[in-house]
């Protein structure tokens, strides 16, 4: 059975948990559309996190890779469009790491766009009756980071494995500690990334409608 590679991260900033190991956690070992789904944590950390990535598409040899992420203040799931080579950290990772302007990948293309369906992904999951949209940027802390190496390996290999990137708001018992940010309940996040999942196997070719942004 061919596998599905999906990967959260370890809390960071302070928090208690992270929503997106939360959730994908819970689709290890789950057999959908003919694939079986691995999950895989992920350290908040530049560098170690692309290590532990390779490692774990090493090991299953994917036909799909989504990385979760956390986006604190963000209302709904947020497929990412596109990664830029750069890291520009605001905080400094859980290693202490803190990189200013440096480049992921040296001498390595400015940025790369995702090998998802991104806009079929985020109708499917519209329909479901969940909110998800296009991000146009995935920050410059450790999500951008990963996502750039990602595809980065993939466009190295050339090869038809697909991969990107997800972002999801807070969990609720985070956002009581974030007066004003939304939440996504994490059953909700659990159906949404089903749906991705099934979404970008099944799609070869994205949906030719809007999802772009006006800032």
């Amino acid at each position: 059975m061919k596998n599905v590679l999906i990967t959260g991260f370890e809390p960071f900033g302070g928090e208690r948990v992270n929503p997106s190991w939360e959730v994908v956690k819970q689709l290890n070992d789950l057999q959908l559309s003919g694939v079986r789904v691995v999950a895989h944590q992920l350290p908040c950390a530049f560098g170690e996190a692309l290590t532990s990535l390779n490692a774990a598409i090493d090991a299953t040899q994917p036909v799909l890779v989504l990385a979760i992420g956390q986006a604190g203040g963000r209302a709904d799931i947020t497929i990412e469009r596109v990664a830029i080579n750069v890291d520009d950290a605001r905080i400094a990772d859980n290693l202490g790491q803190q990189p200013v302007d440096q480049p992921i990948v040296p001498d390595g293309p400015v940025a790369y766009f995702t090998r998802l369906p991104i806009k079929a992904m985020v109708q499917g999951i519209r329909e479901a009756g969940i909110p998800a949209s296009v991000s146009q940027t995935a920050g410059t802390y450790v999500c951008n980071h990963v996502m750039y190496g990602l595809l980065h390996r993939l466009h190295q290999q050339d090869n038809e494995v697909k991969g990107g990137f997800i972002h999801i708001p807070y969990l609720p018992e985070q956002a009581v500690n974030h007066p004003g940010s939304p939440s996504m309940s994490a059953q909700s996040v659990l159906i949404a990334l089903e749906v991705a999942i099934s979404v970008a196997l099944q799609i070869e070719h994205d949906l030719h409608i809007s999802g772009g942004a006006t800032h």
